[in-house]
């Protein structure tokens, strides 16, 4: 499943010209307010009408400018998921997520209720009504009654942004449990929040200013010195894979990368499991020998990709360790001093405890 956006519209004063392609698994669409994030997430739904360009979804035209196609919403076959759960009130749990399976057409494919059920953990809440629910547990509810509509593709506009951190902690294991599963459902994710997208997206597409300003695998784009802006400096960070080895007695639990092992806290995993790590740019130290007499555990043997220095006091220095890649946050006056300069080896120094358990992800 392919979708394909080359889109041009203007509100007032503010345009948005956006290309970009999802080609499966979680795209995420990542920007401040006002990038334009939930226009382009609009204008795939069919929610608004660009002025001008293309959108496709497996090769079927759901708008083209050119020759005045627009196909409405409800032909789409898209899910839609909003920042609220907006079930009816009146409605049980059941007759919510039942209310979705009205409008899938009867041979299209896709879960059924039973499947949902067992994804999302909503058989217990079956009998409850809307109002008897937490708000992680309403938004599960309306995934739920977006699958069973049996969509061709997922759209998410900020689901967990009303969401408080233990909420968000809570429903973050389902949506990997969707992402990782056999519906094999792509998914337009829309937020604005970096730990989301970090634990869940497949392909990252930056938004500033209504233009996108950098996109391609999560991996490769979170871990570019230039995406630093438009993350945050104090967000900014590389995500690596990891496999967990084992779990000590003091709780610690040694994971292993490409470019060595890992000794970090609050892995919930099993041994052989494989999870995804946020290593944020702020918590990566770097020294240019082997140190002694740290607290920090964590050592790895790095070598320096690119430098790159803005007009504030810091840099951003991308590092290779083994296939894997790290991003370091130090200031210019390091740079100079260390001599810091691509194709250098050093070592990258991170502490256990700066990599918090929330960020360690399926």
């Amino acid at each position: 499943m392919s979708l394909s956006v080359d889109i041009a519209h203007t509100f007032g004063d503010f345009s948005l010209q956006v290309t970009f392609q999802a080609e499966g698994g979680i795209t995420a669409l990542f920007g401040r307010s006002g990038a334009g994030k939930t226009s382009v997430i609009n204008a795939v739904a069919g929610l608004l009408r660009p002025d001008q360009g293309r959108i496709t979804l497996s090769g079927e035209t759901l708008f083209d400018g050119d020759t005045q196609t627009f196909l409405p919403s409800a032909k789409r076959r898209l899910g839609y998921v909003f920042q609220d759960a907006r079930l009816f009130p009146h409605l049980s749990v059941r007759d919510n997520l039942t209310f979705g399976s009205r409008y899938a057409p009867p041979t299209a494919p896709g879960p059924s209720l039973e499947d949902v059920l067992s994804l999302l953990g909503l058989r217990d809440l079956l009998d409850r009504a809307p109002g008897r629910l937490s708000g992680g547990e309403k938004q599960r509810v309306a995934l739920g009654r977006a699958l069973l509509s049996k969509p061709r593709m997922l759209l998410m506009d900020e689901p967990l942004a009303s969401l408080d951190a233990p909420r968000k902690q809570e429903i973050l294991p389902y949506l990997e449990r969707l992402r990782d599963g056999p519906l094999g459902l792509p998914i337009l994710y829309v937020s604005h929040a970096v730990d989301e997208v970090a634990r869940l997206a497949d392909t990252l597409v930056l938004l500033g200013n209504g233009r996108v300003q950098a996109q391609g695998p999560l991996y490769e784009v979170m871990a570019d010195p230039a995406a630093v802006p438009l993350l945050g400096v104090r967000e900014a960070g590389a995500v690596i894979e990891a496999e967990v080895i084992q779990h000590a007695a003091d709780g610690l639990s040694r994971l292993r990368i490409s470019g060595g092992d890992l000794l970090l806290p609050g892995v919930q995993a099993d041994p052989g499991a494989r999870v995804r790590l946020r290593v944020l740019a702020q918590d990566v130290m770097l020294s240019v020998k082997r140190p002694d007499g740290l607290s920090a555990v964590n050592i790895l043997p790095v070598k320096i990709e690119t430098v790159h220095q803005g007009e504030g006091p810091g840099a951003a220095i991308a590092l290779r360790a083994g296939q894997d890649r790290l991003l370091a946050r130090v200031t210019r006056r390091a740079v100079a001093e260390l001599q810091l300069a691509p194709g250098m080896g050093c070592f990258a120094i991170i502490k256990a405890t700066s990599v918090a358990p929330g960020s360690i992800g399926r």
